[in-house]
């Protein structure tokens, strides 16, 4: 039986009565980081920040069949305070921060991979020290009820596991892309990436209506 935050989060989902004006401005903040990085032609950057946003899709898109395989709660829902609810626990607001995260983050890498900071390789160190810091504000946020947490395993009991699952993997993915030697290398990742998720989408969404 599905949980209450899971109910709540189900009953908002693509409801677009709850829409605000706010989603508009930061959708604008968002082009306009990226039009600064096209404009320099900084392409590692550019790339390392939609490959991040991918693999969240892909995450989010997991979480919501997730739900759909057990009916009883995702491993995260956003069941409120939002303006528009794209995936159980997916809202438009996460997906514009999640667009920004990886251009920011990548910012932050030195320019020679082989620095290391504190004995450690430098993509690593920042791929773990963001992901902490994520973690953090996740705990936040299911504090003050902003995102909730229904399974046991998925909690703050186990914050190694959203460490792992939950970002980790998206900024290791991020800096090998903006790592890959060539433009063209990065931009096939990128749209294979992009791809999966809209094909998954299409399926699971739009033709068999689980997500």
């Amino acid at each position: 039986m599905p949980t209450d935050a899971a109910n709540r989060a189900t009953a908002l989902l693509r409801d677009g009565s709850h829409f605000q004006w706010h989603v508009i401005p930061m959708l604008l903040l968002v082009l306009y980081v990226y039009a600064n990085e096209i404009e320099r032609r900084n392409w590692n950057v550019v790339f390392a920040g939609l490959a991040l946003w991918g693999a969240d899709w892909l995450n989010e898109i997991g979480n919501a069949l997730f739900f759909h395989a057990t009916r009883h709660a995702p491993a995260w829902s956003t069941p409120s305070g939002s303006a528009y609810v794209l995936l159980i626990g997916l809202n438009v607001e996460i997906s514009l921060m999640f667009a920004v995260m990886g251009v920011v983050v990548a910012k932050t890498l030195p320019e020679d991979a082989a620095t290391r900071i504190l004995g450690v390789p430098n993509r690593w160190f920042i791929a773990l020290a963001a992901s902490a810091f994520c973690v953090l504000i996740e705990i936040w946020l299911n504090a003050v009820d902003a995102l909730v947490w229904d399974n046991w395993w998925w909690s703050v009991r186990m914050p190694w596991l959203i460490f792992v699952v939950g970002y980790l993997w998206f900024f290791a993915l991020a800096f090998w892309v903006h790592d890959l030697r060539t433009v063209r290398q990065k931009a096939r990742v990128v749209l294979a990436l992009l791809a999966l998720d809209a094909a998954l989408l299409a399926v699971f969404g739009g033709v068999l209506g689980w997500i």
